[in-house]
């Protein structure tokens, strides 16, 4: 059976992506740091609706954990054919609040974390010349976020990642395309406050905030055999709002 690979699966997006990449017949390995709980109970769900999960701790920020879990995951669990890099923090600061370690703990998380998983998935994928590599990024990595310079950065950068890496691996039957979702109503956005939340509804078109369903089912698509011919591409899930 392939294996899927997702960051992040204890946080509400990654949550979603694992257990839609499950009913579409993937097993699924769960990468969490923090939330034990959260990411067993994800796989719990799994398992009980007839698939197969399996939780693995890793800090994305270290490269040699990242390398551990992946070998761990070929060797117990089976051959990776799908990575997703969803694990990402956010923070709202103005530029000139933003410290040194605010700077270097975003883009470790959520650029410096995708760039290790790729590296230690990559020879995997190109012995196999096969392979899908999903990054989620954020409209605020194709638009740039006022108070978020440093998450609308990193998020940048996995957009240039994404790119760069496409051309890269394409011949080797490696596809990488990112998923850039919008306002998505999830911890992350509702932390925001009340009135920012329905400034951003306001603004979206479809005038509704996106869901965690929204984002892995985009995910889905680009993990299927049905995107093969899909790369360098970043899907944007944001109901309208950048256009």
């Amino acid at each position: 059976m392939s294996i899927a690979v997702v960051t992040g699966a204890s946080g509400g997006i990654g949550a979603e992506i694992a257990k839609r990449l499950a009913q579409d017949g993937f097993s699924v390995a769960l990468i969490y740091n923090r939330n034990a709980e959260k990411a067993q109970k994800t796989a719990d769900e799994i398992t009980l609706s007839g698939g197969s999960a399996k939780t693995y701790k890793c800090d994305v920020r270290d490269s040699s954990e990242i390398t551990s879990a992946i070998e761990a995951i070929e060797r117990d669990f089976g051959e990776i054919s799908v990575l997703v890099n969803n694990a990402g923090i956010s923070e709202q600061k103005l530029l000139t609040d933003i410290t040194d370690s605010d700077w270097e703990n975003m883009i470790s998380t959520n650029l410096s974390g995708a760039f290790y998983f790729c590296r230690a998935v990559l020879p995997y994928f190109v012995h196999r010349k096969s392979g899908r590599i999903i990054n989620v990024s954020s409209m605020w990595g194709e638009t740039g976020g006022s108070c978020e310079v440093h998450y609308s950065a990193a998020k940048a950068g996995l957009i240039g990642l994404t790119k760069a890496l496409a051309k890269e691996v394409a011949p080797s039957g490696i596809t990488v395309n990112a998923v850039s979702p919008g306002v998505i109503n999830t911890e992350m956005v509702t932390k925001l406050g009340k009135d920012t939340v329905d400034m951003l509804r306001e603004e979206i078109p479809v005038m509704r905030l996106g869901t965690p369903e929204d984002v892995a089912n985009a995910v889905s698509f680009l993990a299927d055999d049905r995107a093969s011919y899909i790369t360098g591409q970043i899907i944007s899930v944001n109901g309208g709002i950048v256009i």
